[in-house]
């Protein structure tokens, strides 16, 4: 019954447009002042390895996770440096404009999820909160955005394509 009323309610397309761009504006800004006053993720990724989230009991709750940093994260700190700002902004703008707002939550859900499991909590919780309530809205999140206009041109492209396709087979 929710989920019905956070993917076909209007009222609901209204209250997800506000949330949609809070969390835009926090994705887009955030990103913007790393992309134009520097950035350097290699910091935060030895405070995450040296520092690593523990339990009640003192062991590494994200062992798996603290290995991936180690390992394949800061070994490749360019494109983290590239991938981390450019992501947060253009996240932020797809939901500041809800345009492609399902995939810019998710990818936002997995950049929100990653400075989670490194153990920054900050608004983390509350953004992935807000995050799943956007995901789970589907289209009825950027119904008042671009995606009004762009997920049907999608829908139609596709379409014509699996058509030619077929027959064409």
């Amino acid at each position: 019954m929710f989920n019905k009323f956070l993917r076909e309610n209007k009222i609901s397309a209204a209250i997800l447009t506000v949330i949609r761009l809070y969390l835009g504006y926090s994705w887009f800004t955030a990103g913007f002042h790393k992309l134009t006053g520097g950035f350097d993720a290699a910091g935060f990724l030895k405070g995450a390895i040296a520092n690593p989230v523990k339990g009640p009991d003192g062991n590494m709750v994200y062992s798996w996770y603290v290995h991936f940093l180690d390992s394949f994260a800061l070994p490749n700190i360019d494109v983290f440096n590239f991938i981390v700002p450019w992501g947060e902004t253009l996240i932020g703008l797809g939901l500041l404009l809800g345009c492609l707002t399902t995939a810019a939550m998710f990818f936002g859900l997995v950049m929100n999820f990653s400075f989670f499991l490194a153990g920054t909590v900050s608004h983390n919780p509350t953004d992935i909160f807000l995050g799943f309530i956007i995901l789970a809205a589907g289209f009825n999140a950027g119904k008042y955005g671009l995606d009004r206009w762009v997920v049907p041109f999608i829908r139609k492209t596709a379409k014509t394509y699996s058509e030619k396709n077929k027959a064409a087979a």
